[in-house]
């Protein structure tokens, strides 16, 4: 039966030293990614306006955008506003309005352009919201791999001791 610890040990002890190690790598990675995010959105300077926010944007009045909840809200603003000047079209639609009536449209041209540059923006802030679900998934996976082989290490050490199959 000792032999069987042994063996037990020698596999579960260095399966649980590579889950911590991996566990610390995601654990990093995902600070890093959150860092990173962080950095991206403060350099884009985006700040909610300090007045006429929605109620349920009215918290975020006046702040900057630094997180990934924060550039989700800040999209959605973005999506009432392109809401309310497009009369709800989006870029594709306000094109096929514009080609249908021959492209010469100057109304139509500048409401495309500005349907584009909204969507656009509102695209990059849902991404760095996802990459900010992101990073919490890669952490927690860190954390539950950390805790994991830690677990497993401290069985492997106690399998390898005389009488440690209890």
């Amino acid at each position: 039966m000792r032999c069987v610890h042994r063996r037990a040990a020698a596999l579960v002890g260095p399966a649980g030293a590579a889950m911590v190690a991996a566990g610390a790598v995601m654990l990093l990675r995902g600070r890093g990614g959150r860092k990173e995010i962080r950095a991206e959105l403060a350099a884009q300077r985006i700040a909610f306006p300090g007045h006429g926010l929605p109620a349920r944007l009215a918290p975020h009045a006046g702040a900057p955008v630094r997180t990934g909840p924060q550039a989700h809200a800040y999209a959605e603003l973005i999506k009432d506003h392109l809401t309310h000047a497009t009369g709800g079209r989006t870029y594709a639609e306000i094109t096929e309005e514009l080609h249908s009536t021959g492209g010469d449209d100057e109304k139509l041209t500048r409401l495309r352009q500005t349907a584009f540059m909204g969507e656009t923006l509102r695209g990059s802030l849902l991404s760095a919201y996802q990459a900010w679900h992101l990073t919490t998934l890669v952490q927690g996976l860190g954390a539950l791999f950390t805790g994991v082989g830690a677990a497993l290490v401290l069985t492997a050490r106690d399998l390898s001791r005389p009488g440690g199959h209890h």
